[in-house]
C-alpha cells in the first residue's frame, strides 16, 4: 500500500506522536492514583487515541506512531534514576495490566478494517 507524504500527513504524524507520549503520562499517573477506576479511564484513553489515529491517517501508521510515543513515556517514566529511585513508582499489578492492555488495544486498532476498505475475497486478492 503506498501512501503519499503530504505535509500535512507528517505533521499529524508528529501530532499523534506527542499525543501519544502524553497519553502515556496521563495514564501512568491515572493508574497509580485510582487504581481500577484509572486503569479503565487510561486504556479506553488510549482506545481513542489509537482509533483516532487509525480514522486521521487511515491506515495502521496512524496507530504505530501514538503507539510509539505511549510507549516511550511509559518506559521513560519507570526507568530508574541515577539517584536509585525512580520518577513514577509502580504498585502492583496496575502498571503490567496498563501496559498489556495498551499493547491489547494497539493491536486491536491496528488490524482493523475501516467501513471505506472492501473486504478481501479469496477471487480477489487485497490491496
Amino acid at each position: 500500500m503506498s501512501t503519499t507524504w503530504t505535509p500535512a500527513r507528517v505533521v499529524a504524524l508528529f501530532a499523534l506522536l506527542v499525543l501519544g507520549a502524553l497519553a502515556g503520562a496521563a495514564g501512568w499517573l491515572v493508574v497509580d492514583l485510582w487504581f481500577p477506576g484509572g486503569l479503565v479511564l487510561a486504556l479506553l484513553a488510549l482506545l481513542g487515541l489509537f482509533l483516532a489515529g487509525r480514522l486521521v491517517i487511515g491506515n495502521g501508521i496512524g496507530v504505530g506512531v501514538p503507539v510509539i510515543g505511549w510507549f516511550l513515556a511509559y518506559v521513560l517514566l519507570g526507568a530508574p534514576r541515577p539517584e536509585g529511585d525512580f520518577l513514577l513508582s509502580s504498585t502492583g499489578i496496575g502498571m503490567y495490566a496498563y501496559l498489556l492492555g495498551g499493547i491489547v488495544i494497539a493491536v486491536m486498532c491496528a488490524t482493523l478494517r475501516g467501513p471505506v476498505e472492501q473486504p478481501v475475497s479469496a477471487g480477489r486478492p487485497g490491496r
